[in-house]
């Protein structure tokens, strides 16, 4: 049986972000004081009296507006509260009841899902503000007083909610899913690729750069497996982040890699890799995280005998410093070659797991000193001792030496090379420390 669902929901600007943020107890929801700015529905894990749940925070919905996004936000939360098991319908007790509040409770009550009401910022404490009782007129039952600032309140909210799940199940506990980031510059395609891999609008696709601002999760199980996929803005040139919002919008998809165990780096076929490809490719490399390179768009390329091949090669000479990672040439509009998808994930993050013997290391070690020899420097010989492995996603690797300095960066990378040609180890990147003799750690 699935967790239960908490749709948060109302107008814009009410702090449905900020209260989100409260009640899952991180900043995961980006808050400014600008209408619209949440507008994916954004999901995290919560827990109340022992009881795990999902949470989602929903773009401000206007009942009425001629605007792209915001008819967009509106489907997106209408999407969240068909499925939810308890939606949260957050007002403003400064502005009191307005036609939109109405329209919006109006909505709810359609919908035949539960319903808690909340009044958010009632942030004095003491005697309960009369304003409150404004709120009997929306026809949602007994409004409770909260406040996202402080969190007076949100403790009630989450009885209220609780009140309205069903029984808990004693089913196992879900497997676990693989994270995979999906990152690249604006308008790559990158929601588009999750719709059609979920088969659903679940996410908001526009031709207009910067649609998605959060970082939004969604799990996805099919037969090769389950996955978490998370969604990032785009990253754009520093120049060009000009919005406080998307600078926020940066970090989330700065904070999205660190979370992730692969990351889909997208690139758009007609442009081929920019120079903003490349930093965003950097961040995943830097990170150490399993990456696939994803050329996106590629039906809409003129293509001619070895076309495929050519664009593969400039790919691998742009991104030199990647050449562990396999590319895909797909179309997420017409879902050429998606499929695959799902194999490289599992693959490239089997391969970031994997953990290699001491033994088996320095035999490779042994052979390697054997066809090429250590360097030299004014009479002294590099001596290497044994390498081992010390940890995994990525690989990380434990070389002891005779003399730190002697360790010329190119037989660095020759050993690496050596390691990857025997054990694979392809699409991650490795780590090599190297240590010399009586150093502590």
């Amino acid at each position: 049986m699935s967790r239960p669902l908490v749709a948060i929901v109302g107008r814009p600007n009410v702090g449905k972000s900020m209260l989100f943020n409260r009640l899952v107890g991180q900043r995961l929801s980006i808050v400014e004081d600008t209408p619209g700015v949440t507008r994916d529905r954004l999901y995290a894990e919560c827990e109340w009296c022992g009881r795990k749940f999902d949470m989602v925070d929903t773009g401000g919905i206007e009942p009425s507006t001629d605007s792209e996004i915001l008819l967009f936000m509106r489907e997106q939360a209408q999407i969240a509260i068909d499925s939810a098991t308890v939606i949260v319908l957050v007002t403003d007790i400064r502005t009191g009841v307005t036609a939109a509040d109405k329209d919006v409770a109006n909505m709810l009550l359609r919908s035949r899902k539960p319903v808690v009401l909340a009044v958010n910022k009632a942030d004095s404490t003491g005697a309960e503000d009369p304003a409150i009782y404004e709120f009997y007129s929306l026809g949602l039952g007994d409004p409770i007083a909260v406040s996202a600032v402080h969190g007076h309140g949100t403790g009630d909210l989450l009885d209220a909610c609780l009140a309205h799940f069903p029984e808990e199940s004693q089913d196992q506990e879900e497997p676990d899913c693989i994270k995979v980031a999906v990152i690249g510059k604006p308008n790559v395609g990158k929601s588009s690729l999750i719709n059609h891999i979920l088969g659903e609008k679940r996410l908001i696709v526009s031709n207009i750069a910067g649609t998605t601002r959060d970082a939004v999760d969604t799990v996805f199980e099919n037969k090769y497996g389950r996955y978490m996929f998370i969604d990032t803005a785009g990253i754009r040139r520093k120049s060009k982040v000009e919005e406080r919002v998307e600078k926020f919008s940066v970090m989330r998809s700065q904070m999205a890699i660190e979370r992730a165990d692969v990351c889909l780096i997208m690139i758009d076929a007609r442009d081929g890799v920019t120079e903003q490809d490349t930093k965003i490719a950097g961040l995943a490399h830097e990170a150490g995280k399993a990456s696939i390179i994803v050329v996106n768009k590629w039906d809409l390329v003129d293509k001619e005998t070895g076309t495929m091949e050519k664009m593969r090669k400039d790919i691998m000479r742009d991104l030199s410093f990647m050449s562990y990672a396999p590319i895909l040439f797909i179309s997420a509009l017409t879902g050429q070659r998606t499929d695959r998808i799902y194999e490289l994930i599992n693959f490239v993050n089997d391969q970031s797991n994997m953990r290699i013997t001491t033994g088996m290391l320095n035999n490779v070690l042994a052979d390697a000193q054997a066809r090429v020899q250590p360097p030299t420097d004014k009479g002294r010989r590099l001596k290497i001792y044994y390498m081992t492995q010390t940890g995994i996603k990525p690989p990380n690797f434990v070389i002891f030496c005779n003399n730190r300095e002697l360790f010329h960066f190119s037989y660095q990378r020759y050993l690496e090379n050596q390691i990857r040609s025997v054990f694979g180890l392809e699409g991650t990147p490795i780590r090599i420390v190297i240590r010399q003799k009586g150093e502590k750690e």
